[in-house]
């Protein structure tokens, strides 16, 4: 087996750390990669596949690790960007893929992303919007008042009943809690002085 084009595309991949999600100009705080979104997005899927109890989190988590891979061509183009600019993104795919032996896997796995007909494309697709409303939230939790408007638009993109859940909760929950309210003075003050293993 060749492996120079799976080395190149392994290559390609890691343009994902440096291509950064565009529509944080417009909203004027945060920033990520697209890699930074297509973890979470995936962990958020296998989450929402695990909640349903009866969808295949495999698949729905390779959804979510491949839906924004043609971005490495393409770049990012958000909602703003889209009404102006169309990106081939089947014929980026395809050229990605085209010399691997599991291209056609990686393919398939876009294309039933992007026509959300299965149920665990209807997760994953989900899923990008719940990593999406996080952000949001935290940002918004940080005092950026546009925030709550993006983020009833993703909320209305969501497509499942465990996706929607999952979205009321998250906001429901301040984006600090999960580690805010376990301080105890104590650590606060002594934290470089406490043993862990004592707790």
């Amino acid at each position: 087996m060749d492996l120079k084009p799976i080395a190149d595309f392994l290559f390609e991949v890691g343009m994902l750390k440096r291509t950064p999600r565009s529509g944080f100009q417009f909203l004027g705080t945060g920033n990520e990669t697209v890699a930074e979104h297509s973890l979470r997005a995936a962990i958020i899927g296998y989450t929402l596949a695990r909640m349903s109890g009866k969808l295949s989190s495999d698949r729905v988590v390779l959804m979510c690790l491949f839906h924004d891979l043609v971005e490495a061509r393409t770049g990012d183009l958000n909602y703003v960007n889209k009404r102006y600019v169309k990106a081939d993104e089947k014929a980026a795919v395809l050229d990605m893929t085209a010399n691997l032996p599991f291209g056609e896997e990686i393919r398939g796995l876009a294309e039933e992303f992007d026509a959300c007909s299965t149920p665990e494309a209807e997760s994953a697709n989900d899923a990008d919007q719940l990593e999406m409303i996080l952000q949001l939230k935290e940002l918004g939790d940080l005092g950026n008042r546009y925030a709550r408007d993006w983020i009833n638009a993703a909320v209305k993109r969501l497509r499942t009943d465990d996706g929607k859940k999952l979205a009321r909760s998250i906001l429901n929950t301040d984006f600090a809690a999960w580690w805010f309210k376990e301080k105890e003075d104590e650590w606060w003050v002594h934290a470089d002085k406490l043993d862990r293993s004592d707790k």
